[in-house]
């Protein structure tokens, strides 16, 4: 029997799993985020991290590192060379073998398509979009937040929902039922003051919850319509994931008539939207040249996406 080990590793949560040569997922452990960029310990605490759970997983299925005859991790914050050789090297330190360090973009095509061929738009914690074409060239867009425009994630959506808001309540500019929405979540009316208390909770345990929540508001209004505001933040999202998605019709090579596009995070999987969704597709549209664009919703793990591609590099 031959073991592999998939790691989907991301800004809120770790997945390590254990898979037979079929395929198949035997165990699993979950663990914190190990995204080096948000860790004090960068590179060291990541990799203590993804360490800890692998050490974990193989101990309880009462395997070593030599049982195991690969291992691939798709990471969040892999976005440079540099920042692969340093995670490799930490990792390879701590005694892992046989293993490989991907943009967690990348395992999502291999996650959704069987050759993996294809586009990965992913709108969790943050944003990236990762293809590979036909030839099997790897490409990355996106995922250096501000820097590259990243929209449509969590704390993207949280912070224009928080912002139109604050619009609303303070500035008394641009009224929208988000604040409406927003208060009966919190179970007491918003004022100026009640509104910024709830900027240091963000710091603090409770800011994963509150940006939840105002996800929750967002979805909401805009299914329920008729909210400028929401509108508008979700045709933001939607103009920008196009253009991303539409930069590798252009980059990329892609054999065939469609060109399938896999969509993963918590914000396509989790919390959908019909009317986001059908945004997305319409500004995609406008942009593909032509192109006929396959959109698939992911319905299985990321981290299968690991075996699926250590299965197939095997094979060839």
């Amino acid at each position: 029997m031959k073991y592999y080990l998939g790691v989907d590793g991301g800004g809120t949560k770790t997945l390590v799993a254990l898979f037979d040569e079929n395929g198949e997922m035997l165990d699993s452990v979950k663990t914190g985020g190990s995204n080096h960029e948000n860790l004090p310990g960068s590179f060291p605490e990541a990799a203590d991290i993804i360490f800890g759970a692998v050490s974990e997983l193989l101990k309880k299925n009462s395997l070593s590192v030599d049982d195991v005859s690969g291992c691939l991790m798709g990471l969040a914050g892999i976005d440079h060379p540099y920042q692969h050789d340093a995670l490799y090297k930490e990792l390879y330190d701590r005694g892992l073998r046989r293993f490989d360090v991907l943009n967690d973009g990348f395992i999502i095509t291999f996650a959704g398509l069987p050759d993996g061929v294809g586009i990965g738009y992913n709108c969790g914690t943050g944003t990236c979009c990762n293809s590979i074409g036909s030839d099997g060239r790897m490409l990355q867009i996106g995922g250096f937040e501000a820097l590259s425009g990243d929209m449509g994630n969590g704390h993207w959506i949280a912070t224009n929902v928080f912002r139109a808001v604050y619009d609303d309540v303070c500035l008394a500019a641009g009224r929208t039922a988000m604040t409406g929405v927003l208060a009966g979540k919190l179970g007491a009316d918003l004022d100026r003051d009640s509104l910024l208390s709830l900027i240091p909770k963000l710091d603090t345990e409770e800011g994963e919850e509150l940006i939840r929540m105002l996800i929750d508001v967002f979805f909401d209004v805009l299914n329920a319509g008729g909210d400028a505001a929401a509108d508008g933040i979700c045709e933001t999202m939607a103009v920008r994931g196009a253009k991303f998605i539409c930069a590798h019709l252009r980059k990329q090579r892609f054999d065939g008539e469609s060109v399938r596009v896999v969509l993963s995070g918590s914000i396509h999987t989790k919390l959908p939207s019909g009317k986001y969704l059908d945004a997305l597709r319409a500004e995609c549209e406008k942009r593909s040249d032509g192109k006929k664009l396959d959109f698939i919703i992911l319905d299985k793990p990321p981290v299968t996406g690991c075996v699926n591609k250590l299965l197939k590099d095997s094979a060839l």
